[in-house]
This record gives structure tokens, sequence and C-alpha cells, in this order.
């Protein structure tokens, strides 16, 4: 397994030497008391999240691990950002996760900060909203601490922004299932970023098991999708990433590849060079925005860029490409994009995603393989083959959401779902192996739910 403490900036830095060697509104009405026959969401949607922090990993209020960045944070970069996306998107709106340092921090930069956040909201309608843990919250923080500070932390955004403001999403990386259940229930937001899709062996925390796309989490934990009305969490759980599902098939860096390549600006422009980086960028949007949109009738792609990290001319180019290619795509925040599945989705019945996509050719997503993926509330599933050569179709993935899950009861780093077969290979078991080598039982219930995949 990756060591710990690689996280994708080291990577990238290795990788380059190598090169050159207020009071709480009312709640939201359930989605439950929808009605039953919500219509399904069609469209394309993108959603951009820009945080402004002070240190590289807030991982509670007292700690911080990492670099200090106040000075890639200041106004300057913060104004530089909004107008990247303004020229991208003129009339898109985008949302902000700023930490709990900088909500707090007193340096005349950081009181110039919240104010041009605020005006972001009055001239734009940007989403304004709080980051806990520096992503990674639950592997640092108790249940009850997570739960206070961002009780505290959402009425300080909503003081800074001022007119009653709240925000209708948190952005949090990794959130626990309680705490989604406290941000509906007592807080009364209903959208949280609650899972990074796929990672694991990079950065901070790991927490591979989960679907790429909405859905409401169980109590049990929060990767697995609810199974039932006592089982429910309203609150809608986005993942913080699209990547390129070739690469997120690996464990980290294994193989010298970077498996959270996609969309994301370090692993692409960073890693692989402006021309092959914008390429992959756009090559995994058309995963969801090309076949995905026409399996899915909807596809959704969403990235979370740090403000200190730059790259604005990459965002106003992807913005622009995406925008001429596919000119119906809506840009909204984080809030209004999970609110809108909300309406059209009152539980996890609906659930049935499917995506078909061939290597890119960048490193780390072999041009010669594809990868179906299957995701509904019993299970997720998913086959790789080489289509160049007519290969069998091997099962890398096979989760299973109607199995008791247990989340960890104290802070640590690894908080995936894993059970049957897992795309990461981390333990013996995770072999891929023919459809037909797994258990009469699994195979009846795959085929139940997807008859074509029965030869």
């Amino acid at each position: 397994m990756t060591h710990p403490l690689w996280t994708r900036r080291k990577f990238l830095s290795r990788a380059t030497g190598a090169a050159t060697s207020l009071a709480i509104p009312s709640l939201a009405a359930s989605p439950l008391a929808l009605s039953a026959n919500a219509s399904p969401l069609r469209g394309r949607f993108i959603t951009h999240i820009s945080v402004v922090r002070v240190n590289q990993i807030e991982v509670s209020p007292n700690r911080s691990i990492g670099q200090d960045e106040s000075p890639l944070n200041s106004p300057q970069h913060i104004r530089s950002r909004r107008e990247a996306f303004a020229r991208g998107c003129p009339n898109g709106k985008m949302t902000w996760a700023i930490s709990w340092l900088a909500l707090n921090d007193t340096r005349s930069e950081y009181q110039q900060a919240r104010r041009l956040l605020a005006s972001y909201h009055d001239r734009f309608g940007d989403e304004i909203t709080f980051i806990p843990g520096g992503y990674f919250a639950p592997m640092y923080n108790t249940r009850e601490q997570i739960r206070v500070t961002i009780h505290q932390a959402l009425q300080l955004v909503s003081n800074m922004v001022g007119n009653g403001y709240r925000p209708q999403s948190l952005i949090a990386g990794f959130m626990d299932a309680e705490n989604q259940r406290f941000l509906a229930t007592e807080e009364g937001i209903h959208v949280c970023q609650g899972q990074i899709w796929s990672q694991h062996g990079i950065d901070n925390g790991d927490g591979d098991g989960g679907i790429c796309y909405p859905y409401y989490p169980s109590r049990q934990h929060y990767l697995k999708p609810a199974q039932g009305h006592a089982d429910f969490i309203d609150c809608v759980c986005l993942d913080g990433w699209t990547c390129d599902f070739l690469a997120a098939r690996r464990n980290g860096f294994q193989g010298g590849f970077n498996s959270r390549m996609g969309v994301g600006p370090i692993e692409t422009v960073g890693n692989l060079g402006q021309q092959a980086g914008r390429r992959e960028m756009m090559a995994t949007t058309a995963m969801h925005f090309d076949r995905g949109h026409a399996l899915n009738g909807f596809g959704w792609v969403t990235g979370i860029w740090e403000v200190s990290i730059g790259h604005d001319d990459d965002l106003t180019w992807w913005l622009q490409s995406v925008r001429e290619r596919w000119p119906d795509t809506q840009v909204l925040t984080e809030g209004e994009f999970g609110m809108k599945w909300r309406r059209h989705n009152p539980d996890n019945n609906s659930l049935n995603y499917r995506f078909d996509a061939k290597g890119t050719g960048a490193p780390g997503s072999e041009k010669d393989l594809e990868i179906l993926w299957y995701m509904n509330d019993e299970f997720r599933l998913a086959l790789l083959q080489n289509w160049v050569n007519d290969g069998p179709h091997m099962v890398i993935d096979f989760t299973r959401y109607d199995l008791p899950a247990h989340e960890p009861q104290q802070p640590q780093r690894e908080w995936s779902l894993v059970n049957v077969l897992n795309q990461k290979q981390t333990r013996p078991q995770d072999k891929p192996i023919r459809l037909a080598q797994l258990s009469p039982a699994d195979q009846h219930r795959i085929y139940a739910r997807y008859p074509q995949l029965q030869q």
C-alpha cells in the first residue's frame, strides 16, 4: 500500500523530478413526501468547488498538517479564480468552501477575502459553505467533534454572508453517516459532498466502495445506499472528484500511475503537461457527457480545486471547451445540483447508474481496455475487458450493499466499504474473475437486474 503521507502533490513532485533528471431555517420537506412518480433527472451538469484555506490540511480547528498556504489564498488569488471561472462560463455559478482557519483568521487579507466571497454570493449567486477537516474530518476527529465544528462554522458562514444566508450543501471530502444525518435533521442541509469516490492509498484518507453519482446514504455506512425508510438519511451524498474510470481502479500510485487522474489539474495538466493534461480532462468529461449521458439520461462532472494550486487558465479552457462541445451543460452550485437531483429522486429505488468507458491512452488509462460499471442500491459491479482482442469480461469489483456494514467508531484512515470483491486488489481474494466464478446467489442477484450479462 502507498505510504499514508503520499499525496497527489508529492506524486507530482516526484514525477516532475523524474522527468527532469444563525437560527436554522425550517427543514425542507423530505423527499419521501414527494411524488413517488417523480420524473428522471435529465441534462448535463458541472459543479465546480474552490477551496479557500490557511493550511494545506486543517484536520481540526486546533491542528494542521501540511504547509502554510496563506500567501496563495489572498484576495488576489480568489479574484483570479472567480474571473477565470467567469471567462469559462459567464452565467455559471460556483461553490466556495472555506476552512475553519480561513473563517477565523484576523489578518486583514483574510478579512478582505471573506468580504470578497460574500460579494460573490450577492453578485453571482455563488454558494459559500464550510469544509471541515481539510477533507479528512472523520480520519482525525470524533463524530461529536465534527458535529460541533460544523455547527459553529455554519453560523460563521451565515454571519459572513449576511441577510439570513444559509448554504444548501457542505463540502467535506469524507463525512460519516451520522453527521450527514445531523446535517439534514439539525442543520437543514440536505446535500453533502461526503465521499471521494474510489480513493485509496493516496492523500490522508481511504474510502473506496461507494457509488460515484448521487445517492441517499445508509445509517450504517456513508458509502452504502440506504436500504429502506428505517435506514434512510435525507442527505444527498455527492462525490468530490470525477476521475478516469480506468485510472481509478488502481490503488494509490500502483504501477507508477495516479489513480485520481481525471478532471483535476494536479493529476492532469500538472503531471502530464498542458496538451496531454487538457486532453485527459476532456476525455474524462466525455465519459459522462457522451456515453454516460446516453445510458443514464443525465451526466454530472465535478471537481474541487484549491485556490492555492492555481491553474486558473486551465479552468477557463475546460469550461469553455465543455460549453462548446456540449452547449446544454448547466454549471450549478453544489447545493443546487444536489437539490435538483433530490427533487427527482425521493429515495434510492431508481438508482441504476451505468458507465461504459474505454481507456484514453493517458498513463494509467490503457487504450485497449474498457470498463463497464453498474451501480444500484443493492450492489455495484465492474467488468474489465481488453476490447481490442475481444477478451473476456472480468469482474474486478462486486460490492454488495444489502449486507450489514459498519463504519469505524474512532478516527482512523480507513473508511472503505469492501466485501465480495474490490477493484483496488488490496486483499488476496481481490483477483479478477469471470462472472460464472461468483457464487450462484450472486450471479442470480446480478442477472436479475442485468439479464443482458447472462451468457
